[in-house]
């Protein structure tokens, strides 16, 4: 009775009604302050109550426990948590994961999610109908993509066209120059605006091959490693 005796007085006062009002008066003045969106808006929401419910039903876990086998309770939470987590990847994906694939469109500042066959394939036809500029740099680009499908060369967002010739260098160092040189056409023709030459794009393509041919370093040093440690000792 207090508290309603002390709202309705600051109500009164608001409203310029007698600190005393009758009880007609007093309900309506009751029900206009209830109507107040404040009182409405400190109402619990849908997911507050959720909340609590499930929060609650993890304390009981461990305060009560569950009837069952021993541990239940805990194998319980932990299938909870696990379809929380697989809810989770399943709409934002594993962040490792999407970094990754995010990597690996970006190509000397584009967005590109071909394949180096693909690349390849686009090359020859622009090539084919004389446009040297997109022949040259989709087979430089598949140059890359490919070293990158073979796990030879990893190419990171921001890595120009003679930032990939150097770290391909380092794989295939009889490459260095050819590579120098290619990533000259691909500067040309993408950022200066040159038409380029069927002798550049044939340069292109001829170390594109080669390097598709040639072993892979890794794989190479991999197994003279193995080699190395499977190899008996020759007694002295």
């Amino acid at each position: 009775m207090t508290s309603v005796t002390g709202t309705m007085a600051s109500v009164g006062a608001r409203v310029g009604a007698p600190l005393t009002p009758d009880a007609p008066d007093a309900q309506e003045l009751l029900r206009g302050e209830l109507a107040n969106p404040r009182y409405a808006e400190a109402q619990p929401t849908w997911f507050d109550l959720l909340s609590q419910s499930v929060l609650d039903w993890f304390l009981g876990l461990f305060e009560s426990g569950v009837s069952g086998p021993p541990g239940l309770g805990l194998v319980i939470v932990v299938l909870v948590i696990g379809a929380l987590i697989a809810v989770a990847i399943a709409l934002y994906g594993i962040p490792a994961r999407r970094a990754r694939r995010a990597a690996r469109e970006d190509l000397f500042g584009d967005t590109d999610t071909r394949s180096a066959r693909d690349m390849r394939r686009d090359a020859e036809t622009a090539a084919a109908r004389g446009d040297w500029a997109s022949a040259i740099a989709d087979r430089y680009r598949a140059i890359a993509r490919a070293l990158d499908e073979r796990t030879i060369v990893t190419v990171h967002p921001g890595t120009t066209a003679h930032g990939f010739a150097r770290l391909a260098a380092r794989a295939f160092p009889d490459a260095g120059g050819e590579l120098e040189r290619a990533a000259d056409a691909f500067d040309g023709v993408r950022y200066l605006g040159r038409v380029g030459t069927s002798a550049e794009y044939e340069h292109v393509r001829d170390l594109d091959t080669r390097l598709s041919a040639a072993a892979s370093p890794v794989a190479t040093a991999a197994r003279g490693q193995a080699a190395a440690v499977q190899a008996p000792e020759v007694p002295r």
